[in-house]
């Protein structure tokens, strides 16, 4: 049978008093400095991401701007090639109404 600490135990470890402040604070520096180089490192990542995403972002941009330009001057061709086509149906219908 395993023995529990006694109410009079407890109570004496709840009167510990607290480490002294200096004790305390020389406890957290390494965790703080340990959270902040972390903090660091992953805002250093985020920002190499952000600069990827950016040159990618550029890199797209520049590609649609071609594309579109490319599908500009298509369409002018094939406006071009429509108005070729309607005078040559309109020149073959004359004809054909001349000749009536």
């Amino acid at each position: 049978m395993a023995t529990s600490p006694s109410g009079a135990d407890a109570d004496a470890a709840r009167r510990l008093p607290p480490p002294p402040p200096a004790a305390a604070e020389s406890q957290l520096a390494p965790l703080v400095y340990d959270m902040s180089q972390q903090v660091q490192a992953a805002m250093e990542n985020m920002l190499k991401m952000i600069n990827e995403a950016d040159q990618s972002s550029a890199g797209i941009i520049e590609d649609i701007e071609k594309c579109r330009n490319s599908a500009l001057e298509r369409k002018k061709g094939l406006e071009e090639e429509k108005k070729q086509f309607q005078r040559a149906a309109y020149a073959v219908i004359d004809m054909l109404n001349v000749g009536n």
